[in-house]
């Protein structure tokens, strides 16, 4: 892999994201970061990335609706995207599912774990 994978991590919580950005660095993955799905998409608006890796319970713009939006756009309808958030029920998964979501994990993660995801999903 010549060029590094670039995520971008969407989580209202200052540690969260802290810990995903070194997670996802020490397994040499490039990390960009949002704290809500409004900022997320509007990072967007003018950067690339090869995955969006997002909670779902955030301020201004849920990762419902962050889904969605990417979704609906042409230029975002096939990008990955992965959940990771501290819900698991049956009804958040599959409304994630329904609003286009590749994945799901649940917080808290195991970095192997987060990172085999990642590769599966972008590769």
């Amino acid at each position: 892999m010549s060029q590094s994978t670039r995520i971008l991590t969407v989580d209202d919580s200052a540690s969260m994201r802290a810990l995903l950005r070194h997670a996802l660095a020490a397994h040499g993955f490039s990390v960009e970061q949002a704290e809500d799905g409004q900022e997320a998409l509007e990072w967007l608006a003018t950067n690339e990335v090869d995955l969006v890796i997002t909670d779902i319970n955030m301020p201004r713009l849920d990762g419902f609706g962050l889904i969605s939006e990417l979704r609906s756009s042409a230029r975002h309808a096939d990008r990955p995207i992965l959940v990771l958030s501290t819900e698991s029920s049956d009804e958040k998964k599959k409304r994630a599912r329904d609003a286009g979501a590749t994945g799901w994990i649940v917080k808290p993660f195991d970095p192997d774990k987060l990172a085999t995801a990642v590769r599966r999903v972008v590769h």
